[in-house]
Order: C-alpha cells, then structure tokens, then sequence
C-alpha cells in the first residue's frame, strides 16, 4: 500500500508540475497575445489619426480654394460692375457732349468712315439731333472733309436710326458702310477699353 501511495503522490506531483507548466505557457501566450493586441491597436490608432489628419489637411485646402474662389468671384463681379460704370458714364459723356465739341468729333468720324470707303459721295445717318446739326453745319463739315481728302466730297443725310450719337456712313449706293456710331465704336474697343479701366481701377 506504501509503494502504491507514494506512485500517486508522484502522479500528483508531475500533474501539478506539468498544470504549472501549462498555465506558464498560457499565461505567455495571452501575454504575447495581448503585447500583439496592443501593438496593433496602436498601429490602428496611429493609421486612423493620420487618415484623420490627412482628411483634414485636404479639408482645410478645400475651404481655402473654395475661400480663394469666392473671393475672385467677388473681384471679378466688383470689376466688372465698376468697368460697366464708367462705360455707362462714358456712353452718357459722349451722349451729352457740347455742341461745338460734339460738332468735332461727327468731323472726325465722317472723314475716316470717307477715308475707309475711299468714295466721294457719301449717305450719312444717325439720330434726329445729329442729322440736324450735319444739316445746320453741312457746308462747314463739307469744306473739312475736301480740305482735308483734296477731294470735292458730296454728302447726302439718310435716315434717322437708333444712336447716342456719332454717324452711320454709306457710300451712294449703300452696298458699303462704315458704323461710325458711339455704340459701333465702343463695341469694337471694347476690349482695349475694358482692359485699361482696370489697370486703371485694379493696377
């Protein structure tokens, strides 16, 4: 019975070794386990922190763009409404110029529209107030216009159209016109005139 008993206290003695062994193991195991777990918790959070910061950097350069559009929509809008004024007050400086200036410059734009034309009978329209001052004023402007092509020019008034101002130029047979009103003028400048009013305003 001796030998029997001290069989199984070795028994017991070997199982609880081999149980300690065991829970040695398991409890390195969870440890790497955990040690693992950890580390790539922390490599999770620090790929989700900078897709984070990464979202946010892209965010913050898309309000700013956004923020640099709107402000050049507004520029552009404040240009473009400052430049369409002084169109505007040009088109009403040019409506209302006095008569002896404004007498001036129909002189001038009936002798390039003749010059253009390169004819010595012309037909010359505009708006009622202009075709009566060319009426009131046909010999002096005649004696301009052969002064200044040593031609003997003929000029007959047309009809009355549409203007703030300036003249409608035709040869006799009207198959050739040269639009010499305000509106022509400024329509063909257009451009030059828009791109020095905002040098002017803008630099």
């Amino acid at each position: 019975m001796e030998g029997a008993k001290l069989i199984i206290e070795e028994i017991n003695r070997e199982a609880e070794q081999k149980i300690r062994y065991i829970l040695s193991e398991a409890e390195k195991q969870a440890e790497g386990i955990k040690a693992e777990a950890e580390k790539r918790a922390r490599a999770k959070a620090e790929w989700i922190l900078r897709k984070a910061q990464t979202q946010a950097e892209i965010e913050k350069q898309r309000i700013i763009a956004n923020a640099k559009l709107e402000i050049r929509k507004k520029r552009l809008a404040l240009q473009e409404e400052f430049i369409n004024e002084v169109l505007r007050s040009l088109k009403e400086r040019l409506a209302n110029l006095p008569k002896d200036e404004y007498l001036g410059v129909v002189k001038d734009l009936m002798l390039q529209a003749v010059k253009e034309l390169g004819e010595d009978r012309i037909r010359v329209s505009s708006n009622e107030a202009t075709l009566q001052l060319i009426a009131e004023k046909l010999e002096e402007i005649k004696a301009f216009l052969n002064e200044k092509t040593g031609r003997e020019i003929r000029i007959e008034l047309g009809d009355k159209i549409s203007t703030i101002g300036g003249v409608l130029v035709e040869n006799a047979d009207r198959t050739i016109r040269v639009d010499n009103t305000f509106e022509a003028r400024i329509d063909r400048l257009e451009s030059e005139l828009r791109s020095r009013i905002a040098k002017v305003l803008f630099g």
